[in-house]
């Protein structure tokens, strides 16, 4: 597919029903052929992010013990490391799967949580990155914080009310989602395993952080349509998922002006 570049004075904005289609495409694929996720995250973050992996159609894998851990990435197809609670296993297993990870190929989802808070977890991140991750998931203080680090090869999203990706001088900002999002833990994580799948049956990396995170955001719009709370929103966040289907996008995703060097 063809990428779409911020668009410049009287160019025509991206046409929403034209990434819907590319997106629910993408969803489509993944439906069919299942592909194993390798998700390096926090114990907090396991259950959730294993659930929404299974409601979208991927299999998921979560073992952290740093003498596994390259075997369960050279047989997925795709992985998310995430920084969260981090413990001495993890610290140990994450250098690990990140250079496996570049050593065999496989997509990688990078999510430096908490980063711009711990020195230590900063220089991780920051070795982390070195590997070039296909995709760089942020939210706004983690995106200033490492500023003048970011890698130029990986796409960049940065999560807030409008979700940004950058590849390059490539531009899409997408404004879907609700805000009870924030109010159940792990969602954020969840979406990094969510972009991961992505990236197992997408080789564009914007295309899949487009799809990833209109996934994510339009389930929330129909869960949020059922939920009466966080509580109940959290269970309606997994039947929405399981039951998304391509068309479901059509006429959903809501493109917003790019903007310039954001994020």
């Amino acid at each position: 597919m063809q990428m779409v570049p911020a668009p410049a004075p009287g160019v025509p904005a991206p046409d929403p029903a034209l990434w819907a289609a590319r997106c629910g495409a993408v969803l489509a694929r993944l439906r069919q052929r299942r592909p194993r996720i390798h998700a390096l995250t926090n114990p907090v973050a396991q259950a959730l992010t294993a659930n929404g992996l299974l409601a979208i159609g991927a299999v998921p894998t979560l073992t952290t013990h740093p003498d596994e851990i390259e075997d369960f990435i050279a047989s997925s197809a795709a992985v998310l490391l995430n920084l969260g609670m981090l413990d001495g296993e993890r610290f140990a297993a994450l250098p690990r799967a990140a250079a496996a990870s570049a050593r065999l190929g496989r997509p990688f989802v990078l999510d430096p949580a908490f980063a711009d808070r711990s020195p230590r977890r900063r220089a991780l991140a920051l070795a982390l990155m070195a590997e070039t991750p296909t995709i760089l998931k942020l939210n706004p203080a983690e995106a200033e914080a490492f500023a003048a680090d970011l890698p130029s090869g990986s796409c960049l999203v940065v999560t807030g009310p409008v979700d940004r990706i950058r590849l390059g001088g490539q531009r899409l900002a997408l404004a879907n989602g609700h805000p009870l999002l924030q109010d159940v833990t792990a969602t954020g994580c969840l979406l990094g395993a969510i972009l991961a799948a992505c990236l197992a049956v997408e080789a564009d990396p914007v295309l899949a952080a487009a799809t990833g995170l209109s996934v994510l955001n339009i389930a929330a719009e129909q869960a949020a349509g059922l939920a009466s709370g966080p509580g109940s929103f959290a269970v309606h966040l997994i039947d929405s998922l399981a039951a998304l289907t391509p068309e479901d996008m059509t006429g959903r995703i809501r493109l917003a002006p790019a903007g310039g060097d954001t994020p």
